[in-house]
């Protein structure tokens, strides 16, 4: 049996579907959500095509001894929020039984799929596993996640710049939120580097995964264009979110669950964003949520840096 607690039900994904699709975008979960982008979602991530899922599982792996290290003595909660599959969990999870610690395990993530993947792994490896099916993204969900519950210290993770794909200010603030005296906050993201970080993500593995909710719903690669654009967030300099969006060449109907939604030729729908940094503006995010920074990890090739901070 997989325990999985769901605060985040199949119904109500369907209606938030159908009224984000309406609004003309996509947000992040419904790419995780349907079991084609699942698939893609595991493909993508699976030859090294994806840097940043490289970038992020090797930096873990490295540092996974000194992360564990600087955690507090004794038993450890490790809350996964945006947890995906979960492999680079497994990592640290790993990296904490081997000093002897005794380690829980809550990975976080709306998607049901990969959820189960997570928590069947955890499983396979030996350690205590709840799953939580939730939107990291929801004030009262982040409130049930951690309401009433004694636990020892926690190591709160946020990793595979999975704080770009929201508001990274406003998630940072939240992710503070959740923070005790004693508890640490592991969280990354890719820094920003021209051309090239547009050309991390158009390629034909990543276009594929962004294409598979559009593809769930019936709409096909004939009937317009998937375009990505490098935008600047202008709250401070070093902010940049990676934007992506489809506009539609001709008039197409969507469909899911009995539903039909149409959009006409020229419309778009704005899709799921990814923020990146320079380093100086992702420490800033930050700091400014009133988090102090206690270590700092930067990937071989400078391009993804990974911060260990707790409440100071």
């Amino acid at each position: 049996m997989i325990p999985i607690q769901v605060l985040l039900t199949e119904a109500a994904l369907a209606d938030e579907f159908l009224a984000s699709f309406q609004t003309r975008r996509l947000d992040e979960k419904f790419f995780y959500w349907f079991p084609l982008s699942v698939r893609a979602w595991l493909a993508l991530c699976s030859d090294g095509a994806y840097r940043n899922f490289v970038r992020s599982r090797s930096l873990v792996a490295q540092s996974a001894p000194a992360l564990a290290a600087r955690t507090p003595a004794g038993p450890v909660e490790v809350l996964s929020l945006g947890a995906g599959q979960g492999d680079k969990d497994l990592i640290l999870l790993d990296a904490l039984r081997r000093q002897g610690r005794s380690v829980a395990y809550r990975p976080v993530d709306a998607s049901q799929g990969l959820l189960e993947i997570a928590c069947q792994n955890a499983l396979a490896s030996g350690f205590p596993v709840e799953g939580l099916k939730a939107d990291v993204t929801r004030a009262d969900h982040l409130d049930a996640i951690v309401a009433g519950r004694d636990t020892p210290p926690r190591l709160v993770m946020m990793m595979g710049n999975t704080l770009g794909a929201f508001d990274p200010i406003a998630a940072a603030r939240a992710l503070r939120a959740l923070l005790r005296p004693g508890d640490s906050l592991l969280v990354d993201g890719e820094l920003y580097s021209g051309s090239d970080t547009v050309a991390g993500y158009d390629n034909p593995l990543n276009r594929r995964f962004a294409w598979a909710p559009l593809h769930a719903v019936g709409i096909g690669d004939d009937d317009g264009d998937l375009r990505f654009e490098v935008r600047e967030d202008a709250r401070f300099p070093g902010l940049y979110p990676l934007a992506k969006f489809f506009a539609a060449r001709r008039d197409v109907a969507a469909r899911v669950g009995g539903e039909t939604m149409a959009l006409a030729a020229g419309e778009r729908v704005e899709m799921n964003h990814s923020y990146k940094y320079t380093p100086e503006s992702f420490e800033r995010i930050l700091t400014e949520a009133g988090l102090a920074v206690r270590w700092r990890g930067t990937s071989d090739d400078r391009r993804f840096l990974m911060v260990l901070a707790d409440l100071g």
